[in-house]
């Protein structure tokens, strides 16, 4: 292990709910959970101020509305989140050329490959800094732990939160993790936690004084060695820039049970198409196909089928799909289906097109918004209006959908850089209503002349973001 706390570990704050909040002035301050809005949807984040309730991420929707039944609930907004993350990675990637991403929110970064940071005090100053280069670029709160390993870095995070700098001087970490519960380590879940706890052990110093032997004894001989490791503050993993993905996948869970056979062949391909999206924009292609079904009763089937060589064409991968779907009976109705693909490769097997029906590789349509047969453009009173998601009317500018229900919409006119915004309620098919693309939650600064700031663009209440200024 590292003499020198040079291994940092950013977790930003609340991330999804965060943006939600920096790009909407009336939810600022206020609790908002994002997820799944339907019966069976589940809390992808939620804010702080969400959490005093007891919502938590993984909750099912419903639990939390009975928990926190006056917040504001969301349908992700993921194009958005990733830009942002994107803008994240930059930043990290200015530290060093060793940043290991774990998801949108998260990663990893080695600041001594970087020569950012070579002791306590130069590595304190980087993680100062990028917190605020983040808050500049973003408007946006990360928490940041700095430390000699990766273990201890995503614990010294952990304990920033939110929006905080914690850094473990080396030497002191056994003394830090000995009063732990033992679910502070990697690998230690509810059902290995319960185990430990019937052994009378329950903190991490007790981990380390039962020993090895015990230990493995209880868990097994590679869980056991990797546990005792842990409590004795030993991790050796470096960080690592490209991390090997192993397949890509997609799925949906449906509110309502489908039982018709021919609707649930039509989500496969859909679901198949939408796989392939992914693939090809990480520029991979697959050999091995997989379908998943959860059926009514909760019962999971996966069926998988292995292809001569790998492809990324749809038509090839919803005729597989579609096989696989062949053998599986969703007679009692279908809650949940999934199209991934593994057996990844950087390139495609030409032959493979023979396999589908047509001579040239198909281009993957564009997900429909209501998955219809027959792709068409929907007409304004066929669109969805998701909460949460962004819009544009003709007169009154760029606002947000609030929800909508029985032919009606609500929608609060509103951006990033205004004050609160008025709502107003229209009819789903009014044609001077129509989605819009989010704006960026930090407004760039506008420049005079002679290239001194200006001010910023501002949106008043209802307002689009332009024409107004304030002092710069």
């Amino acid at each position: 292990m590292r003499t020198a706390p040079t291994i940092l570990h950013l977790d930003m704050d609340a991330f999804f709910a965060s943006v939600e909040q920096a790009s909407k002035p009336s939810l600022r301050g206020k609790a908002v959970v994002v997820g799944g809005l339907g019966p069976r949807g589940v809390v992808a984040t939620c804010s702080y101020e969400a959490r005093v309730f007891g919502v938590h991420s993984a909750m099912p929707m419903g639990q939390a509305r009975r928990l926190a039944p006056h917040a504001a609930y969301l349908v992700p907004r993921f194009e958005l989140y990733r830009s942002i993350s994107e803008q994240v990675m930059r930043l990290l990637r200015e530290l060093s050329p060793l940043v290991e991403p774990l998801s949108l929110d998260e990663a990893f970064v080695d600041l001594e490959a970087g020569r950012t940071a070579w002791d306590a005090a130069s590595a304190r100053l980087a993680g100062a800094k990028l917190r605020a280069d983040i808050r500049a670029v973003t408007g946006l709160t990360g928490s940041v732990g700095l430390a000699a390993s990766k273990m201890l870095a995503k614990i010294a995070s952990e304990e920033a939160k939110p929006d905080g700098l914690v850094l473990i001087p080396p030497g002191t970490e056994r003394a830090m993790l000995e009063p732990m519960t033992v679910r502070t380590l990697p690998g230690v879940g509810p059902a290995t936690g319960d185990h430990l706890r019937r052994a009378g052990i329950t903190t991490v110093g007790e981990i380390a004084e039962a020993g090895e032997d015990e230990l493995v004894r209880l868990l097994g001989k590679a869980h056991g060695h990797a546990l005792y490791a842990m409590a004795l503050a030993r991790d050796e993993r470096p960080v690592v820039a490209e991390r090997e993905t192993k397949s890509v996948s997609v799925e949906d869970t449906y509110d309502v049970d489908i039982h018709d056979r021919v609707r649930v062949g039509v989500e496969v391909g859909r679901l198949a198409d939408r796989c392939v999206r992914r693939l090809r924009a990480s520029g991979l292609s697959g050999r091995t196909i997989v379908l998943k079904v959860r059926r009514y009763d909760f019962s999971t089937l996966t069926r998988s089928e292995t292809l001569r060589g790998p492809t990324d064409d749809p038509a090839v991968v919803r005729e597989a799909a579609a096989r696989l779907l062949d053998s599986v009976d969703t007679t009692g109705g279908v809650r949940l289906l999934g199209v991934g693909v593994s057996g990844l490769a950087d390139y495609t097997q030409e032959d493979l097109f023979a396999q589908a029906a047509g001579d040239r590789p198909e281009e993957p349509a564009e997900e429909p918004e209501t998955a219809p047969v027959e792709q068409h453009s929907p007409s304004p009173a066929e669109r969805r209006w998701p909460a949460g998601h962004d819009v544009r009317h003709a007169e009154l500018g760029h606002g947000w959908v609030q929800g909508s229900g029985l032919g009606r919409v609500t929608v609060r006119f509103e951006t990033p850089y205004s004050e609160v915004g008025r709502v107003r309620t229209f009819p789903v098919d009014d044609p001077d209503l129509v989605p819009a693309d989010p704006l960026p939650l930090v407004a760039p600064v506008m420049r005079g002349p002679g290239g001194e700031p200006a001010g910023r663009p501002v949106g008043g209440a209802g307002g689009d973001g332009a024409g107004r200024r304030v002092a710069g």
